[in-house]
């Protein structure tokens, strides 16, 4: 008599992948319908100073057209964390549980940051020009969020992929950091300027610090 002994067929499923992505470009498309004319000017940012002009007001921050994008920079963000992992050989781009963990690090990394700034910018009085400066943050962070997206999907799907794209993609999302902060500083000089010595105790402490020690953190617990 032959023993058959069954080995499962273990395999990584992407459905749960494809949800989040359809979900996302969802929403891109719903936002997009809804706020068409700022969409438009959202769309330009590289391009125009435009939508900064217009959007500038602080109650923006909260209007569903910066919640809706963001929750799909979360997504994006979180897919690129999951996907350099990968790179480096530290996990797998396609484990759910680890995305889920990412995504929720990000969201109370961002909120609990955006908490302690309101907490500072009320202790130094400079809400106004925190609430603005985090506005514009958001803005273009989120068009970062967007912008990787497609890259995403194609780092996701397909592992035969030049090896250099993400380190170009890394290289990208500094630049337009810094030029988020060279753009705010040059919008917002004068008050700045003005309180100096507040902006810098802020940039090192909330601007630095935390993805210094993340870094840190990441290195020394991967070594």
């Amino acid at each position: 008599m032959i023993e058959t002994i069954l080995h499962p067929r273990i395999t990584d499923s992407k459905d749960w992948a494809t949800v989040l992505f359809v979900l996302s470009f969802a929403i891109v498309a719903i936002t997009k319908s809804v706020f068409e004319n700022r969409f438009g000017d959202f769309a330009n940012l590289l391009f125009s100073n435009k939508y900064t002009k217009v959007y500038r007001d602080s109650a923006h921050l909260k209007s569903g057209f910066t919640l809706g994008l963001f929750f799909v920079q979360v997504i994006s963000l979180a897919f690129f964390i999951q996907i350099l992992l990968s790179y480096f050989g530290y996990a797998s781009k396609t484990d759910w549980l680890l995305y889920i963990q990412i995504f929720t690090f990000l969201v109370f990394f961002i909120l609990s940051k955006y908490l302690i700034e309101k907490i500072i910018a009320t202790s130094f009085n400079i809400e106004e020009f925190m609430e603005q400066f985090n506005l514009q943050k958001v803005t273009y962070r989120t068009y970062i969020g967007l912008f990787i997206l497609p890259f995403n999907i194609i780092l996701f799907y397909y592992d035969s992929f030049s090896r250099n794209i993400p380190l170009v993609i890394i290289a990208i999302i500094l630049v337009i950091n810094v030029l988020t902060y060279l753009i705010s500083i040059k919008n917002y000089q004068n008050l700045i300027f003005g309180k100096l010595f507040y902006f810098i105790l802020y940039l090192c402490a909330l601007e630095i610090a935390p993805y210094y020690f993340m870094y840190y953190w990441f290195t020394k617990g991967s070594a």
